[in-house]
């Protein structure tokens, strides 16, 4: 499942505006953040920590960078500043 959201988010967020509905991609968004914040709180650390290993297995240096700032953009931590 994570794969999935993650996927979901870097082809709507790396997605030409042309290409997808902005409302669409809209409700998209708002689906994988209802999912997310479903997740009970042991949920929601596992996938922190998938994240993080995705992240460190990652070559594509834009992509890693998506998935580490994947848990704060779907408040799953709090911004660090």
């Amino acid at each position: 499942m994570p794969e999935a959201l993650v996927d979901v988010r870097w082809f709507i967020e790396g997605g030409e505006d042309e290409q997808m509905d902005q409302d669409d991609a809209v409700k998209v968004m708002g689906g994988v953040a209802h999912v997310v914040s479903t997740l009970s709180s042991d949920q929601q650390q596992e996938l922190i920590a998938l994240l993080g290993a995705m992240a460190a297995a990652e070559t594509n240096p834009a992509r890693r960078e998506f998935l580490e700032e994947f848990p704060e953009g779907f408040g799953l931590i709090d911004d660090p500043s």
